[in-house]
């Protein structure tokens, strides 16, 4: 066992702060037993230091720390009344965010591995110094009977003789911390793909984490923009078969591909798996959007409009379905090469050109006609591009080795343009990673440039089927609607080495549609 004063009498440590704050609606649930389970997610507004810059002391830290986790209490004490049996808090819910790697010291708990002893904080806060938070949330769990799993800043001494110790003799880390029903430390996984958190480090090993329930059985954990990436993520669900993920976040949205609950669904309806995503709610900076997903069915929280918090409760089946995995291995189908090219108006006309020729026209069809693809911005990748111009009809366009089809029906005529879009390619803003995807998106206005930005609103009603053929296995289906609201496939899958999508029959306006793959072996 290690010795708390020992271990950390040979640790000088800094200081600094913040904090972090959300709260939420409940609608009341009923209680069944069974093969379900009610879990419970929270998306906080955070209280926020306005300096975090600025080094403050511990107690002063505390104090911030201190504030979130009353709301988080509050949260933890309606969940449990209501019958969940698991509630998960977002990333940076506790100090959160904007710190300096000095600033947010004061901030850090001190954190042994849940592997090397068994510990209570709450009956046993005299083993190390440092852990207040730590203690607070395990008195939580054990005091209303639920499982806990919430992100805080932790710190680990390390020697100068570790080759990735940091030159201030600590690491500091990014990390999920598990609590059981009686309070008691059960996981802890660190942050493995940071995002921009110059405060934190990467672990010096990759954590593949996950904990046991009695009612769910395993539960792994990872960290916002963890789920982008192969490690820990996808090795973690496949290597250990988990079929239940608590995911704390701070996700800014970006659509029309990347918005929170958007993402979340298609990664829980491709794995076949119960997600459980708890976000920051802090509209200003794009963070908004929780939720509890399964494959089949959605209880979701997006609200750009307020700085109203959120308690999500839904009761949903241990096993997620019947239905396998949509990740399988395939095989890579031959495809066309197309060139990008850009697009422009000239006068009254819609004029396209590709090298020295140009294309015009008085209608969308006209230009088309000649000339079927054009240029486009979106996600700040260079998307390949083409109209939709009937009512109805069967089109393609390709880049590099992906092709994407789809066959359309518009049920109701609107005034919107639609394209479908490809890209194949690598990634290179606010991350580094390898993207093959198909899209059918409606442009922000008439003008070719808007197609690509960022929409909440549209009225077309178009069935479709959409597919792809491509090179690897891991792909993710977006479907997403006018207000931001979610929609589920009739049908998707593999066939002929093509992954499709197909939606008939919506009622609401199509904002996105789309096949979003990732390539991680050529990240």
């Amino acid at each position: 066992m290690i010795h708390g004063a020992k271990f950390m009498a040979e640790i000088t440590w800094d200081i600094t702060s913040i904090v972090i704050l959300f709260c939420f609606e409940v609608l009341p649930i009923e209680v069944h037993t069974g093969g379900r389970y009610i879990a419970a997610v929270y998306e906080h507004h955070v209280i926020l230091n306005p300096s975090p810059t600025i080094v403050i002391d511990r107690q002063s830290a505390l104090q911030l720390m201190n504030r979130n986790l009353d709301i988080y209490e509050q949260q933890v004490i309606t969940a449990a009344k209501q019958g969940a049996k698991i509630i998960v808090f977002p990333e940076d819910g506790v100090q959160g965010f904007n710190f300096t790697r000095t600033s947010i010291y004061p901030y850090l708990d001190l954190i042994p591995d849940p592997d090397s002893l068994t510990w209570n904080p709450c009956k046993e806060a005299y083993l190390f110094e440092d852990t207040e938070v730590l203690h607070r949330l395990s008195c939580l769990a054990q005091k209303n009977k639920i499982f806990i799993v919430a992100n805080i800043g932790t710190k680990q001494p390390c020697k100068h003789n570790d080759s990735k110790c940091p030159p201030d003799g600590r690491y500091q880390f990014n990390t999920n911390v598990a609590f059981s029903d009686n309070g008691t430390l059960i996981a802890r996984y660190r942050k493995q793909n940071l995002y921009f958190e110059y405060a934190f480090d990467s672990p010096p090993q990759t954590d593949y984490t996950y904990f046991d329930t009695p009612f769910a059985g395993k539960f792994g954990l990872f960290t916002c923009f963890d789920i982008l990436f192969y490690e820990p993520t996808v090795n973690l669900i496949k290597k250990y078969n988990v079929k239940q993920i608590a995911y704390p976040t701070a996700w800014m949205n970006q659509l029309p591909l990347l918005s929170a609950v958007e993402f979340q669904q298609a990664f829980a309806t491709a794995f076949n798996i119960n997600f459980l995503a708890a976000n920051i709610h802090h509209p200003n900076l794009g963070m908004t959007g929780s939720g509890i997903y399964t494959p089949s069915k959605s209880f979701i929280y997006y609200d750009m409009e307020s700085v109203n918090d959120k308690l999500i409760l839904a009761e949903i089946p241990v096993t997620p379905s019947q239905n396998k995995s949509l990740i399988d291995n395939i095989t890579i189908p031959d495809s066309n090469m197309q060139k990008n090219v850009p697009v422009f108006h000239v006068a009254n006309n819609i004029c396209l050109k590709e090298d020295k020729t140009t294309h015009c026209g008085k209608t969308l069809k006209e230009a088309q006609q000649t000339f079927p693809v054009f240029y486009g911005e979106m996600m700040y990748d260079n998307f390949t591009l083409t109209l939709i111009t009937e009512t109805e009809g069967n089109i393609q366009v390709c880049s590099n080795s992906l092709c994407c089809y789809l066959n359309y029906q518009i049920l109701v005529l609107s005034n919107e343009l639609y394209v479908l879009g490809v890209f194949d390619g690598l990634h290179t803003v606010h991350g580094t990673y390898y993207v093959q995807a198909c899209v059918l998106v409606k442009c922000a206005g008439l003008d070719y440039s808007t197609c690509g930005q960022e929409i909440t609103k549209a009225t077309g009603l178009i069935d479709f089927e959409l597919q792809g053929n491509f090179s690897t296995a891991f792909v993710f289906p977006l479907l997403l609607r006018s207000g931001v609201t979610l929609d589920f496939a009739d049908h998707l899958g593999w066939k002929n080495n093509y992954y499709f999508m197909q939606k008939k029959g919506a009622s609401t306006g199509l904002i996105t549609a789309g096949l979003y793959g990732r390539w991680y072996e050529k990240d």
